[in-house]
């Protein structure tokens, strides 16, 4: 099994603000291949997102558009399975700016590593990205979107490996369905709720 994972960093609460992407190419075991790359939003930075990445306008002046890295964006995401922290952010983040440029979506399954953390981890006191890998001791620089697509690609692999290294038995485990990008919209992920115990009322009886 070989999977994508995927981190943007964004220039303001615009989800067509992408400034920084970081993309992780990985199997059960090992990562197999990296990018990076600084993106030009051509609008402005909100200070809250500069003091949560530390990416400025300045940093970004020179750097290629989102439009202009797309086709190398593209080859790591169509028909492959792609996986990121909190997911629906990431795609949300690559349809919004597709549409921003009117660019064709890609094709592609999808899967969130939160979800699948609250599944497979449901005793941690939360399930973000930094909580989850202290609990794996993974070390990182948070809010760096390669860094952080790197350690959502060893989440994923400790989640599978947990399950006998089979994506199948894992998403039984976590009854959860993949979501799914496609020229003409998006489905997200489904996941089904525990069926909780029947509770009987007694004090009628």
């Amino acid at each position: 099994m070989i999977f994508t994972s995927i981190d943007f960093e964004t220039a303001n609460a615009k989800r067509h603000s992408p400034c920084a992407v970081g993309i992780v190419v990985a199997n059960e075991h090992e990562i197999i291949d990296e990018y990076y790359t600084l993106i030009n939003p051509l609008m402005q930075f909100n200070s809250f997102n500069i003091e949560v990445h530390g990416i400025t306008s300045r940093d970004v002046e020179n750097q290629p558009t989102f439009a202009e890295i797309w086709p190398t964006l593209n080859e790591y995401l169509t028909d492959h399975l792609v996986i990121a922290h909190n997911a629906s952010f990431d795609m949300s983040v690559i349809r919004n700016t597709l549409d921003y440029f009117n660019m064709p979506y890609p094709s592609m399954d999808y899967l969130c590593t939160a979800n699948i953390s609250r599944r497979v981890w449901p005793e941690l006191m939360n399930h973000k990205l930094n909580t989850v890998a202290v609990h794996h001791g993974i070390t990182f620089e948070h809010h760096h979107a390669l860094e952080d697509a790197r350690v959502a690609a060893k989440i994923f692999q400790q989640a599978v490996d947990q399950h006998g290294g089979l994506l199948d038995s894992l998403l039984a485990h976590c009854k959860m369905e993949k979501g799914r990008i496609f020229e003409h919209g998006y489905k997200t992920p489904r996941m089904k709720r525990s069926k909780q115990p029947r509770r009987i009322n007694f004090s009628h009886m």
